[in-house]
């Protein structure tokens, strides 16, 4: 199991690569559902991935049918909006398709953002 708190350092020490540590706990949430891996908040020093964590356990949560913890409400939104493709000509489907979770905080994904094969 990978905990909230081993995601963000490793999103943070490698954030070129930050997808793979992150769709990892994403994983981890889904297969174990195991509450205790959100429980302790991240430090909110990291605005982009702080806000980008906080959605993806709050949209989990609600796919998975358990309480998001109390502490993601306190993670602010970017203070410029990030979509998180990085593409261009995606911008507008981005808009259109992101979950509320995300869009809250200005992350702009794509509707299949957190599916894995």
């Amino acid at each position: 199991m990978i905990s909230l708190a081993q995601t963000k350092k490793e999103m943070v020490d490698n954030s070129e690569y930050w997808k793979i540590p992150f769709l990892d706990f994403v994983d981890s949430l889904r297969f174990y559902k195991d509450t205790s891996l959100i429980e302790i908040p991240i430090v909110n020093d990291h605005e982009k991935f702080d806000a980008l964590l906080a959605s993806t356990i709050e949209y989990l949560c609600n796919e998975l049918r358990i309480k998001a913890p109390d502490w993601v409400w306190d993670i602010a939104a970017c203070k410029e909006p990030w979509f998180v493709s990085g593409m261009e000509n995606l911008k507008a489907i981005a808009i259109a398709e992101s979950p509320v979770y995300f869009r809250r905080r200005k992350i702009f994904v794509l509707q299949n953002f957190l599916d894995r094969v």
